[in-house]
């Protein structure tokens, strides 16, 4: 729809004019089990207020309007319905609309999504609205700073279980329907449309109750809840799930110093999500991935942990307080982010969760930040398009990381005191960046201006190196002649140097009597321009390593000096430090993804050093980027022979790893990983599939066996039967997935084509599925999808208009031909046929969807550094020509 992509300067003029006070809003979905029928009756009561009488404005909605009436008086629908709004005229001082509408199921996870269980057959609906969905549902006014209170009424099937950001009020049956019910709930307290929520299904539902005395005396009692699907019930660990969420509590309400305003606090867990969670108020939604129905790591529980502490903290930056534009959306994201990894680090028993975030989160950030499209933290967003892709890793992970050092720069207790202070001065209000940084300064007593400036509003990534000189002492030992430390800031968006203040430790590691590098020193440090002398270290002996932010203290890359190196490149396993193993870890993937040093070489590290690496996170991240540095950074004439060696690497691994252990299981997922490509292990997991193949404590449980079976099918081992047989076996959702991937995964023209049209063409696809496909469609050698590269480019702005902005971006995203490899002879990525045709695509279209650009930007950008980094590896191979 040409008015769907509401822009920032009509939701500015209409917030101007407006004011919302309060919603009613009745949804009827009792017949939603019936598939055949496709849409539900909506009917929202909306009153506000008007600035200027007689004037005019809009409500949002996207489906199909039935009737409205303003103030008493029915409107011609057909006049004032115009695609995705609804005109209003001829204002009052006060008013009162009511919208009756039908509104459409999804299958995209936007708005009012239904599942049906294909365990069981039985059928589920949850709502996500970020950022302006809820428009899908019940007609509104569809921007962050319209709050008002809500009141939702459900009917339903009886038996199922419905809930919504508010509490239960009532329960009745349905005159004439005895298999229906109308649940209602209390008003909500003001909100934004984008955080309420219904959920409706048979679920499986466990209650608890936290509880709370605060020093004044007075008493909170949280009702609790969690929700999942009926059929996934068995593997609900719902005793670890509400400790954690009581921690949480815990934790927050002393924190802020105000108590969690939202009554009770349900947290569902659902199918076919878009999102990892979303914090409605009184009922968060996750994605059903963190119900665990087959072995995961204690990484992965660290994580959902750290996404529950996230969400919560949403309670208060987000839900409470709420930024007044997608602009500020870093108000609420980059404080959850920071304030999760926080929780987890404080409130619960999980004590690498600082390490975890250096090396997950910063590295996300770090690779968006070093995309064309980066952006300042506080970005420019000028329509809802622009907004739903600023959900990046610079919005989370690089605000998180900024967080982290403001709050050093001013200290935990201020940091705490002037978010008490901002909490107070807004509640149930929208703010700007002006508003907290005034909270912050009060509270600190200094100017942020400048930090603002240089760290919230430039963007790209500085990368920090040292440059050592040495001398030597009569003793033969070297010393540190002088040791300068250098910036490079370049921002890719504007090709301008923003050199950033950056407070760092330098770390002095050497080995002890056990042949441990361990921290002998450290010193402090700032640095604010391109170079800065550090005299504290002049004289020094010459330590083995000299490691550049220590401790994560900053948000940068960083360069390992020469000796520095080659100490970790010799002895990377004997950093005691988990953090500053971490580090180290990231320095040597940061200098291979930019083709400083070969990709081989971060290869034959992993391979070296992975088996002694104790922490479970770290290793995933680090078997991961060895998987991608192969596919993508090392040169084709020197992949096979790698890849056969690491997958080799992996075997041995599987078998010689404590059996049970976290370890077993990712050398396990990282051999099916490896397998897709390379087939010299296919007869170990083919075994592992049939069980004539048994390693000791793993447990091939139906998330391995997709994998095994996906990388059979890539090899063309494994026929539609089979898969089906397997999908006969596990028949859930996830089991649905898996059958997707691998028989899309078939290395066939016929499956490929078929996969693209499904895709593309159709529309059955779930969002799940769709993605599913997608995944199995690119696994295959280029030759296979070369075809395709022509049709993905003619299909773009179709695909753009067509189909709804999640769909579209899985698309876009997904189908970009970036699996590509440096053309025999060339020692450029430019002239590679994919590039062409990006930028041919990119210059004919530059009046294209600012989103869908962005999209094609990143996606070219990804290929060009995979190109760069093979040209690079090969041009160290190449023998020197004489002059």
């Amino acid at each position: 729809m040409s008015n769907e992509n509401l822009q920032r300067k009509e939701a500015a003029a209409r917030s101007a004019l407006i004011r919302t006070h309060a919603y009613d809003v009745l949804l009827d979905v009792r017949h939603a089990p019936d598939q055949d029928v496709t849409a539900y009756t909506s009917r929202s009561t909306v009153t506000f207020s008007a600035s200027e009488p007689g004037a005019s404005t809009f409500l949002d909605f996207i489906g199909q309007v039935e009737s409205v009436v303003l103030n008493g008086v029915p409107l011609p629908v057909a006049e004032i319905a115009d695609g995705a709004r609804i005109r209003l005229e001829n204002l009052q001082a006060e008013n009162s609309v009511t919208v009756t509408a039908t509104a459409l199921y999804s299958r995209s996870g936007e708005g009012m999504h239904r599942f049906v269980d294909p365990a069981d057959g039985q059928c589920y609906l949850y709502t996500q609205y970020e950022p302006a969905d809820a428009r899908r549902v019940f007609a509104n006014f569809e921007q962050p700073d319209l709050k008002a209170s809500f009141t939702f009424h459900v009917i339903a099937p009886a038996g199922w279980h419905v809930a919504s950001n508010g509490a239960e009020a009532g329960r009745t049956p349905v005159d004439g329907d005895p298999a229906a019910g109308r649940w209602d709930f209390v008003p909500t307290l003001p909100m934004s449309t984008y955080i309420t929520t219904i959920l409706a299904g048979p679920y499986f539902k466990a209650q608890d109750l936290w509880e709370r005395t605060f020093d004044d005396g007075t008493r909170l009692e949280v009702p609790l809840a969690l929700y999942c699907r009926a059929s996934m019930a068995e593997s609900f660990d719902t005793p670890a799930l509400f400790q954690l969420t009581k921690q949480g509590l815990e934790f927050f309400n002393g924190l802020f110093d105000y108590p969690y305003p939202w009554g009770k606090y349900d947290q569902a867990f659902v199918p076919e999500y878009n999102l990892g969670a979303m914090e409605n108020p009184g009922l968060v939604t996750f994605t059903e991935n963190y119900v665990f129905t087959s072995r995961a790591t204690d990484s992965q529980y660290q994580g959902r942990a750290n996404t529950l502490m996230h969400e919560m903290a949403h309670m208060w930056f987000g839900d409470l307080v709420t930024m007044r534009w997608w602009d500020d959306l870093w108000l609420k994201e980059s404080f959850a982010d920071y304030m999760g990894t926080l929780g987890v680090d404080r409130a619960t028993g999980w004590d690498t969760a600082w390490t975890n975030f250096a090396n997950n989160r910063k590295a996300w950030a770090y690779v968006q930040d070093q995309l064309p499209t980066t952006h300042p933290i506080v970005a420019d967003i000028p329509d809802l398009e622009a907004a739903k892709q600023n959900f990046d890793g610079i919005t989370y992970a690089k605000g998180a990381s900024v967080l982290k050092q403001l709050v050093a720069y001013v200290g935990f207790d201020a940091f705490v005191a002037g978010s008490r202070q901002y909490f107070r001065a807004h509640e149930y209000g929208n703010t700007t960046l002006a508003d907290l940084l005034a909270a912050l300064s009060r509270a600190s007593g200094r100017d942020l201006a400048v930090w603002v400036r240089q760290w919230l509003q430039t963007s790209g990534i500085s990368t920090l190196s040292i440059e050592v000189e040495t001398a030597e002492e009569t003793s033969g030992q070297p010393t540190l002649a002088g040791v300068t430390l250098l910036q490079d800031a370049p921002d890719p968006a504007t090709g301008r140097v923003e050199l950033r203040p950056h407070r760092l430790r330098i770390g002095l590691y050497n080995f002890d009597a056990a042949g441990m590098l361990v921290r002998t020193d450290s010193v402090e440090t700032d640095l604010s321009g391109a170079a800065e002398a550090v005299p504290e270290l002049a004289g020094r002996a010459r330590p083995a390593l000299l490691l550049v932010n220590d401790e994560d203290l900053s948000y940068a890359k960083v360069r390992l000096d020469p000796a520095s190196e080659a100490t970790v490149r010799a002895s990377l396993d004997r950093i005691a430090d988990p953090m500053a193993r971490a580090l180290c870890w990231t320095a040597l993937w940061n200098s291979a993804r930019d083709g400083v040093t070969p990709a081989a070489r971060y290869v034959d590290a992993v391979q070296r050093f992975a088996p002694a690496e104790a922490g479970i996170g770290v290793l995933l991240n680090i078997l991961g980027n060895a998987s991608t540095a192969l596919e993508h950074y090392v040169p084709a004439d020197a992949r096979d022979a790698l890849r056969e060696a690491f997958a080799a690497a992996a075997a041995r691994e599987l078998r010689g790893a404590v059996p049970g252990t976290d370890q077993q299981l990712a050398w396990a997922r990282t051999l099916a990983t490896l397998s897709r490509t390379d087939g010299s292990q296919v007869p170990l997991l083919r075994g592992l599939l049939d069980g004539t193949a048994v390693v000791p404590g793993l447990a091939v449980d139906a998330e391995l066996r997709w994998c095994l079976w996906h990388a059979l099918a890539a090899h063309g081992l494994a026929g539609e039967a089979e898969l089906d047989a397997e999908l006969a076996r596990d028949n859930t959702a996830s089991g649905r997935a898996g059958h997707a991937t691998a028989l899309a995964a078939r290395p066939e023209a016929a499956v490929k084509a078929a996969a693209w049209d499904a895709a593309v063409r159709g529309t059955e696809l779930s969002n799940q599925l769709l993605s599913a496909t997608i995944t199995g469609f690119n696994t295959g050698p280029a030759e296979l999808l070369d075809p395709f590269v022509e049709p993905y480019f003619e299909c773009l702005e179709t695909v753009w208009a067509e189909r709804s902005i999640e769909i579209a971006s899985r698309i876009v995203r997904g189908l970009y031909p970036g699996a590509r490899d440096l053309l025999p002879g060339a020692v450029s990525p430019d002239g590679h046929p994919v590039i062409v045709r990006s930028d041919a695509w990119l210059a004919a279209r530059q009046d294209a969807p600012r989103a869908l650009r962005r999209i094609i930007i990143e996606q070219r950008s990804h290929l060009h550094r995979a190109l760069t980094a093979q040209a690079a590896s090969l041009a160290r191979k190449a023998p020197s020509v004489a002059p």
